[in-house]
């Protein structure tokens, strides 16, 4: 830790005091006058100081989860041009920022995870030291995600997922420092599991393929519980393996040899494309129907349309919602012109992200951490490309919709990427657990 950092980091209990109660009796004042005057923390005042300010990005680029990195990177990049010149998608999300924050260029540094918590909070690290970021954003995988909340609580910096689906990320390991703003693992078992026992019925026998963190262990638990509970199922196996492993052969073996009715295949990224792709060759989706309670990005592009032909999924974007949603409209139009294809799920909850805090920076009206987590806090109701989306106080999880989708027959696709039809934007707030279910308690603001 520098020296700078480390004067950064004495903040006394008795100033603790004394900056809530600023800033609770300035309340008739300018945010920017009551937080110039508050004790350095983390990266500020000297993050944003100049003209400009910094966002350090950590995405997996290498790796069993590197195509989803790639995409997200996208979304982020689409993100930062749009702030800085003022894009009428980002003001239709973010109704303050004209060009910049608070008119300061963004710029941002980029490192890859290969989603490893060590390499990514060690990139972080660097980008505070060397660049004083004003926000951490990248995780993909969610034991990142939870490595970088206790490490954004630590330094007293920002940090936004980037995709993380495990219930601890906003749940045990939530901090006062993260937010999340895509779907997660109780909203995806909430939202389609009910359409699985329409489909399916009652009394089924499952069985899941599972990787070995807590995006996997959250997933498959939310899944297995709701549909115990709701439908009678029983899980015949759990096959547990770990992440970015080689081969899925033994596990698929003891899929197959299970009388499961329904394959719940909870893996991510490559291992999900891998281990599908082994199941069809065992002869596993001739024998059982296939259900991804979280889809990943590309999922049906690298599996093929014979594959995912009337498997369901919950996902947090599918581009046709842009027949829905005229911010959709707008998301698409924009990525594709840029970068050639449209938008899977992993740009658009980048993209979101970055717009998400742009506003709640310009409705602090400073880059003083306390001031904008406080206004992310107030429940601010932003339009976004799924509709009306709000954070929740309690535990900083965005209250917003998951998507139900199931993919479409090779025939009836109207074109190359049209692998998905919309069932369902299932609204967020009911799919929810009450914020303190699943252990959340935020810590300090200082």
């Amino acid at each position: 830790m520098t020296v700078e950092q480390k004067k950064f980091s004495r903040v006394t209990r008795r100033g603790v005091l004394q900056a809530g109660g600023a800033i609770a009796a300035s309340a008739a004042l300018p945010r920017l006058a009551f937080a110039d005057d508050m004790p350095a923390i983390g990266t500020w005042p000297a993050g944003s100081a100049g003209d400009s300010v910094f966002i350090g990005i950590t995405v997996p680029r290498t790796g069993t989860y590197a195509a989803s990195g790639e995409d997200e990177l996208k979304g982020m990049m689409l993100a930062v041009d749009h702030i800085n010149g003022g894009d009428p998608l980002l003001r239709k999300i973010s109704p303050k920022t004209t060009k910049g924050v608070l008119g300061k260029e963004v710029k941002y540094v980029v490192a890859d995870s290969a989603a490893k918590p060590n390499q990514a909070v060690e990139a972080q690290t660097r980008f505070i030291n060397e660049n004083k970021v004003v926000l951490m954003t990248g995780s993909t995988s969610s034991a990142v995600a939870v490595a970088l909340n206790h490490f954004a609580q630590r330094e007293h910096v920002l940090y936004f997922t980037a995709i993380s689906g495990s219930n601890d990320t906003t749940g045990k390991d939530c901090v006062r420092y993260g937010f999340r703003q895509n779907f997660y693992a109780q909203t995806a078992a909430a939202a389609l599991g009910p359409v699985l026992l329409k489909v399916y019925g009652k009394n089924k026998k499952a069985a899941y393929m599972t990787p070995d963190y807590t995006y996997g262990h959250t997933t498959q638990k939310a899944m297995e519980d709701f549909l115990t509970a709701n439908g009678g199922w029983t899980t015949v196996t759990n096959q547990v393996s770990p992440l970015g492993a080689p081969d899925f052969s033994s596990y698929v073996l003891n899929v197959a040899n299970s009388g499961a009715d329904v394959l719940i295949n909870v893996n991510w990224g490559h291992d999900a494309v891998l281990s599908t792709q082994q199941a069809k060759q065992f002869g596993v989706l001739s024998k059982m129907k296939l259900v991804f309670p979280y889809q990943i990005p590309f999922l049906a592009k690298e599996l093929g349309p014979d594959v995912t032909e009337g498997v369901y999924v919950a996902t947090d974007f599918w581009w046709t919602l842009e027949d829905r949603f005229p911010l959709a409209k707008m998301f698409v139009d924009s990525f594709q012109a840029k970068y050639g294809y449209r938008p899977e799920w992993g740009a658009e909850n980048a993209y979101m992200s970055f717009a998400l805090w742009a506003d709640g920076v310009e409705r602090a009206g400073t880059f003083y951490p306390p001031a904008v987590i406080k206004a992310l806090e107030a429940g601010n109701h932003n339009d976004s490309v799924v509709g009306d989306v709000y954070f929740r106080a309690a535990d900083h999880q965005l209250v917003r919709p998951v998507v139900i989708v199931r993919g479409k027959a090779p025939g009836d696709m109207k074109n190359p990427e049209d692998f998905w039809e919309v069932l369902d934007v299932v609204p967020g707030a009911p799919l929810m657990q009450a914020p303190d279910a699943f252990g959340c308690q935020l810590g300090d603001y200082t």
